[in-house]
């Protein structure tokens, strides 16, 4: 019976296959030699946690140290957060006083630097002092409780007529104590 069939394959008396079934043969081995891919889809670099109305409380032994608050906080994968909105950061002194508050555009939260860096119009106001002080960029080191930028800034006392410019700064998380890298200059305006 199977010699029936394959006989009736062949043309009318010739050993040939017909045209019809060498394109169907030819169709299924290239069909079964083609190999098995997964299809993938796109890479998702987006958020994978959105919050509105973000607060976080640093404290140091029971004590409030920083206060960070922002309208909207997205994290990506590698735990790195932004704050695509303003920041404000309140930090306190050891009686728990608000001593120095910070405005800022945006910011971010660096996972692997452990830093958190604020962008745009930083405005850092020392109310003990009477300081105001404004930047580009400041970054917050909670590990070691200190604040840092190497771009230019302006510090303008409230109650003098004197601003003090400068590139780069060192300062104690609480702007208690601030060190200028580059002094360049010291204005005293007759204004005031």
């Amino acid at each position: 019976m199977l010699r029936k069939g394959i006989q009736k394959v062949f043309s009318k008396g010739d050993n040939h296959l017909s045209p019809f079934c060498i394109l169907a043969l030819c169709v299924l081995l290239f069909v079964a030699c083609e190999p098995k891919t997964e299809k993938i889809g796109a890479v998702y670099n987006g958020p994978i946690e959105i919050v509105n109305d973000l607060v976080v409380k640093y404290s140091e032994q029971g004590k409030m140290k920083v206060y960070v608050k922002t309208p909207k906080s997205f994290t990506y994968q590698n735990e790195t957060r932004v704050f695509p909105d303003s920041v404000n950061i309140s930090f306190f002194d050891s009686l728990g006083t608000v001593v120095t508050t910070l405005r800022s555009d945006s910011g971010r939260y660096d996972r692997n630097a452990d830093v958190y860096i604020v962008k745009g119009h930083v405005r850092v106001v020392k109310l003990q002092d009477h300081q105001i002080l404004t930047t580009t960029e400041l970054n917050w080191s909670p590990g070691t409780r200190k604040v840092f930028t190497d771009k230019k800034l302006t510090i303008r006392n409230t109650q003098t007529p004197e601003v003090t410019y400068a590139t780069g700064m060192d300062a104690e998380q609480d702007f208690s104590r601030i060190k200028l890298r580059k002094m360049t200059g010291t204005v005293v305006s007759e204004g005031f």
